[in-house]
């Protein structure tokens, strides 16, 4: 159990989120061994998921049939997935030199419900990576359990990325995080120093301090240039537009001289990919690709989950979607008349857009009032020329208990109470892909107090490592 002054103090020293507070516990958030192993079969499903995604999307640009014995052509996937972006990003993404190649870290959004685990969403590009190692260690002794214990997830995050090259090959990693990302640049500026520390050759830049030499990506050293091999880019596609040194990224990469990870494929990063799992014309599709285990885990997971496509329905037709009354909708303006009950869902924009990270874009039926629900649906239909929203089943996260460490007066901060308190958690495990095997190196939880229904980072809630506990 760590002492309040102990953690205080160890936050104080080290600043990891720019200008971000959160509440403190004794203790890391404790998980049953059959937890762990799950976490562990969650992993290999989310890579699975990608790989088999990425097969989807390929074959629908090529208008080629998804099934080896029905014809299913799919040309919408992928018109979906491509709405409103770039066509240079787009032909990008298709490049032949791009097939089989994922983002090293996979990080599903874990909810913790009656009924186990819900997946709400897949993040290729998250933040936490550092924090986590950091809670990791601090954290650490001999007798928690702490998953990832001792510097997992430092090394699981090196290794990672090195295996993208040559094992011959000793790389110059370049973290980039880009102003939009300021906030997490702290924590990878922590991660470079401590790779440092062990003779890693790892930089925390921004994208500014980067520069084209001879086809290449340079940075400086003490007034030396020093070649980049790798680029791990902390930043959303959609902020692309926004660097200015963005074209030399894809010119290097063009010419062979960096590798660049997360790889820009937009169709990675896009939340409607959960929404096309549960797709009623492509069941047949992810039943036939995906293993007899990870379609069954997925299916427990990932809540239902619908693309907002207000295209014209012909007369007769109905949606693809939640009733309304007891009926199928026809349009999804008429989800506006869902009474509160039926208001049980979240909508969210699918990606490539300034709010579609950190739950600046989402809606939850059920805890706003008509007017905003009503305005919520209007935003989703207004931007689908450019910007899909997916609309997804509300799973409830249970109340839980854990033990957080209380102000006793507002004026002093430092003289606290320990109390065991009732909220609610989000589960963030981290996968670092290495050898084509998603490995589990720690897992970051967010306990959120009860009347809070979204979770996520804010300011009273508890962030905290995970140990296994009998």
């Amino acid at each position: 159990m760590l002492a309040y002054e102990s953690i205080k103090s160890a936050l104080g020293a080290q600043p990891l989120f720019e200008a971000k507070t959160w509440q403190l516990s004794p203790e890391a958030w404790p998980l049953t061994r059959e937890q762990v192993a799950q976490l562990g079969q969650i992993g290999a499903a989310c890579l699975e998921f990608h790989q088999t995604l990425e097969t989807l999307y390929l074959r629908s640009v090529a208008g080629k049939n998804l099934l080896r014995n029905k014809p299913l052509v799919a040309p919408w996937v992928a018109e979906y997935l491509d709405r409103g972006k770039p066509a240079g990003l787009v032909h990008h993404a298709r490049d032949s030199r791009m097939r089989g190649v994922f983002s090293p870290v996979l990080r599903p959004d874990l909810l913790l419900t009656d009924h186990g685990f819900a997946l709400t969403e897949l993040d290729s590009v998250p933040g936490g990576i550092g924090l986590t190692a950091f809670l990791n260690r601090l954290y650490d002794n001999d007798d928690d359990g702490i998953v990832g214990h001792g510097d997992q997830m430092i090394e699981g995050f090196y290794q990672s990325l090195a295996a993208l090259l040559p094992r011959n090959r000793t790389p110059l990693i370049a973290l980039l995080v880009s102003d939009e990302a300021s906030t997490y640049r702290p924590e990878m500026q922590w991660l470079a120093r401590e790779l440092q520390k062990q003779g890693r050759r790892v930089f925390c830049l921004r994208p500014e301090d980067v520069f084209p030499l001879g086809g290449a990506l340079f940075f400086d050293i003490e007034g030396t240039p020093e070649k980049i091999d790798i680029i791990y880019r902390f930043f959303e596609l959609f902020d692309l537009g926004n660097i200015r040194t963005a074209p030399y990224f894809l010119e290097a990469w063009g010419n062979g001289e960096v590798v660049i990870a997360p790889p820009m494929r937009h169709f990675q990063e896009e939340k409607l990919a959960l929404a096309l799992f549960h797709h009623h014309l492509l069941q047949d599709y992810w039943a036939e690709n995906l293993s007899g285990r990870s379609l069954k885990l997925l299916r427990q997971l990932v809540p239902m989950s619908w693309v907002m496509d207000p295209t014209p329905l012909p007369p007769g037709a109905v949606l693809d979607g939640p009733r309304v009354g007891g009926r199928a909708l026809a349009d999804w303006s008429q989800l506006a008349q869902a009474s509160q009950k039926e208001r049980d869902l979240i909508i969210k924009i699918s990606g490539f857009h300034e709010t579609a990270w950190g739950a600046r874009s989402v809606v939850l039926g059920s805890d706003c009032s008509r007017e905003e629900w009503q305005a919520g649906i209007a935003q989703a239909l207004r931007l689908a020329p450019t910007n899909l929203h997916v609309l997804q089943e509300y799973q409830k996260p249970r109340r839980v208990k854990h033990p957080v460490y209380r102000p006793t007066t507002p004026d002093d901060p430092s003289s606290v109470i320990l109390t065991k308190e009732e909220g609610r958690l989000r589960l963030c495990p981290y996968y670092f892909i290495v050898g084509g095997e998603a490995r589990l190196a720690g897992a970051l939880a967010t306990f959120c107090p009860p009347d809070k229904k979204i979770i996520h980072g804010m300011q009273d809630a508890v962030l905290l490592p995970c140990r296994m506990t009998d």
